[in-house]
C-alpha cells in the first residue's frame, strides 16, 4: 500500500486530497493538522503504521506495519444538525459493518457506541473527534481503524485498561487473506456514497439501529463513576461504578440508546464513558 495505488483504488471516489504515510503517530491527529494547513472538506489521510492512535477515554491503538487499516476522513461543515453529532460515530460504524457484510458477508455488528464486531470479538472502531465555534460545527474527523491481518491483534493496545472483547481481525474472520485497499474502498463508498448525504434521514436512523449488537436484548451498562439516573444497580455505593440493566431497544434521534429499564421504564443513556455488555438476567421480561 503506497500513494500511488491508493490513488488508483479510490479514484473513483473523486477524493479532493488523499495523502498517505508510513508512520504517524494518530490519523486523526494529523488530519487535525492538516486542517490547520488548508485540509479541504472529504480529505482522507492513511496511515500504514500508527504508533497512537485515538480511541476513547485517552486510550490508544497502535497498528502494526502492512497489518492494518487506519484512516481518517476530514468533514468540512458536516450536512448535520450540531446536536445530533454522534450520527457521525453510527456514519463510521454503519458504514463498516456494510462494507464487511458486502464485500466478505461476515455477521459484523456496531457495539454502542462506537466498536464493531464480527463472532463477539472486536474487529476495530471509530472515533469522532469535532471543532467547534461557539455551537456551531465547524469541523469533525471520522478516524476508524480495522484489524485485518493476525499480526494487527498482536500489536493492539488500549492502555490503561484492556480489551472489553476479544480482538479479531477481518483475515481470521474470513479464512483467507484481505486486500486492505479493496477493504478501504468498500468503507469510503458506504460512507460517502451510501450515507452521508442520508445522514438526517429516517432511513439511516433505521439502518444503524438494525445493526446494534444485543438488540431487544437484556445488556448491562457500566459507567467509571455516577451516571445520575433511575435503574441503577448500585447506586450511592461508595468508589463503585454506577450500573443499569435493561432491554436495548433502539437508539435516540440524537445517537443516544434506548432501553427498557427493569422497572418498564424507557430510558435514554447519551454517549460517554460506559461499557455495554449482555446482561446475565434469566428472567428477561420487566415488571409490571
Amino acid at each position: 500500500m503506497d500513494q500511488l495505488s491508493i490513488e488508483s483504488a479510490l479514484a473513483d471516489l473523486h477524493l479532493p486530497a488523499l495523502r498517505y504515510n508510513d508512520r504517524l503517530d494518530s490519523t486523526n491527529a494529523e488530519a487535525w493538522r492538516w486542517l490547520e494547513a488548508g485540509g479541504p472538506d472529504r480529505a482522507l489521510l492513511v496511515a500504514d503504521e500508527q504508533t497512537a492512535g485515538r480511541g476513547r477515554a485517552g486510550r490508544h491503538w497502535v497498528t502494526a506495519s502492512g497489518s492494518a487499516l487506519a484512516f481518517s476522513l476530514l468533514l468540512l461543515a458536516p450536512p448535520l444538525d450540531p446536536q445530533r453529532l454522534p450520527r457521525l460515530t453510527g456514519l463510521g460504524a454503519l458504514s463498516v459493518v456494510s462494507a464487511l457484510e458486502a464485500k466478505f458477508a461476515l455477521p459484523a455488528w456496531i457495539k454502542w457506541p462506537n466498536d464493531i464486531l464480527v463472532d463477539g470479538r472486536k474487529v476495530g472502531g471509530v472515533l469522532v473527534e469535532a471543532l467547534w465555534s461557539g455551537e456551531k460545527l465547524e469541523a469533525a474527523v471520522v478516524g476508524i481503524g480495522i484489524n485485518i491481518a493476525p499480526e494487527s491483534v498482536s500489536a493492539a493496545i488500549l492502555p490503561p485498561a484492556g480489551l472489553n472483547y476479544p480482538a479479531t481481525c477481518v483475515e481470521d474472520a474470513t479464512g483467507y487473506p484481505v486486500d486492505r485497499l479493496e477493504v478501504l474502498h468498500a468503507i469510503l463508498h458506504e460512507m460517502l456514497v451510501t450515507w452521508l448525504s442520508r445522514l438526517s434521514l429516517p432511513e439511516f436512523m433505521h439502518a444503524w439501529e438494525a445493526k446494534l449488537a444485543f438488540l431487544d436484548q437484556w445488556v448491562e451498562l457500566s459507567a467509571g463513576g455516577p451516571l445520575g439516573m433511575p435503574g441503577l444497580l448500585n447506586r450511592g455505593e461508595p468508589g463503585s461504578k454506577d450500573r443499569l440493566a435493561g432491554r436495548l431497544v433502539g437508539l435516540t434521534e440524537d445517537g443516544a440508546l434506548k432501553l427498557i429499564d427493569m422497572s418498564g421504564k424507557l430510558v435514554s443513556v447519551a454517549v460517554g464513558e460506559l461499557h455495554l455488555r449482555p446482561a446475565l438476567i434469566k428472567d428477561s421480561t420487566p415488571p409490571e
